[in-house]
Order: structure tokens, then C-alpha cells, then sequence
């Protein structure tokens, strides 16, 4: 495989698993919480900061206010006068754009198929699965408690919604956003792989 391969997925998914797995079967770096160890050695922010970023994005109009001005529509003010999220927004970019110019990769979440969708060699994949079948693994892989797996389930989504609406303008569930979108409780997760495997390998 020489592409850089980006998942984005539902919270319970298994979208993650999903691209470990893919990472391990073609001997490929894997990135997902390595990016926030990244950008915090570059910029010296607490990395607690960057995974609160996208957990507090529960609500769009609150978390626009809360962030200040679009980092997109205000770089003419310059980074110090960016909101602290946006400046760690622009940390975890610059990561992802290095760790894909170092090579073939898989990439998860963080906006990354938006922030490189420039680059030629990027497969873009979009995990979901039905809502009974996430909150059941947020309870049986993520440990959250069974009274409140289905709030959870439903916070992260819209958490992550409102992230990716927020710097990209793109709607995160937007299948034509994506290469492939797959449900991942149609089979067990070694098909799901396998079909996502099988996919790529058609590629050039």
C-alpha cells in the first residue's frame, strides 16, 4: 500500500480497531493519539488541551463562540491572535501534514482527510454502524457505564460533527466527503477489514 490511508468514524464504531488493523496488515505507522503527542512536543501545550479540543464542540453556536473566529477566515490576524484550540488545531495539522509527506500511513480522525485533501496518494474512509451496535461496544470495549452509553454515543458524534463542521465547512457524515463508507455491524470486524483491504488493493 503507498497511500496515506485516513479513517473518520462514528463514535463506537470500531473505526479505530478498524485502522489499526489495516495499519498492522500492510506494516504501515499508525496515528491517531501519536498526533496529539506530536503537536504537544512541538508547541508545548499540555496534551490534555488537544483532546479537549474535540470534546468540547457539543454545540456548534457555543463552540464557535467559545474558539473565537474561524481559524480560515481570520489568518490575516496571525497566530498569536488565534484562540488557543485554533492554534492546536493548526499544530495537529502541521503533524499530519509531515507524518504523510514521511510516507504511506493511517491516519484517524482530527480532520485529517480535509486537511490533506491536496495530496494526490490519500484513500479517505468513513466507518458507521447502527446506533445499537455502538452503544453496545461503547459498553463492552469502551467500558461506559450502560446507563449512560447511549448519551455518550450521542455526544461524541455530535462532539465530533460540530469539530470537523467547524474547520473544514464540511458536513462529517457527508459520504461524497469520502472514498469508501462502510458499515462496520454488517459482519465482524475481521471482515470489515477484509473488505476495506480488499478495496485498497484494487487501487494503482
Amino acid at each position: 500500500m503507498n497511500r496515506v490511508i485516513t479513517i473518520t468514524r462514528q463514535y463506537g464504531s470500531g473505526g479505530r480497531e478498524i485502522g489499526k488493523r489495516l495499519a498492522d496488515a500492510y506494516s504501515l505507522p499508525f496515528y491517531d493519539n501519536e498526533i496529539i503527542s506530536r503537536a504537544a512536543k512541538d508547541t508545548g501545550f499540555a496534551e490534555a488541551a488537544f483532546a479537549r479540543a474535540e470534546d468540547k464542540a457539543s454545540n456548534s453556536l457555543l463552540y464557535s463562540i467559545a474558539m473565537g473566529m474561524n481559524v480560515y477566515s481570520n489568518q490575516d490576524i496571525g497566530f498569536s491572535g488565534l484562540s488557543l484550540d485554533d492554534r492546536i488545531f493548526l499544530a495537529q495539522s502541521k503533524v499530519i501534514r509531515s507524518v504523510a509527506e514521511e510516507g504511506p500511513c493511517v491516519i484517524v480522525g482530527r480532520c485529517a482527510d480535509y486537511i490533506l485533501k491536496e495530496r494526490e496518494n490519500v484513500v479517505n474512509l468513513f466507518v458507521h454502524a447502527s446506533l445499537d451496535f455502538r452503544i453496545k461496544r461503547a459498553i463492552e470495549v469502551e467500558g461506559i457505564s450502560k446507563n449512560k452509553a447511549a448519551e455518550t454515543v450521542m455526544k461524541k458524534d455530535k462532539s465530533r460533527a460540530n469539530y470537523y463542521k467547524y474547520h473544514s465547512g464540511e458536513r462529517w457524515d457527508n459520504v461524497l466527503n469520502y472514498d469508501m463508507a462502510i458499515r462496520s455491524d454488517l459482519g465482524s470486524m475481521e471482515d470489515t477489514v477484509a473488505c476495506v483491504k480488499a478495496y485498497l488493493d484494487t487501487m494503482k
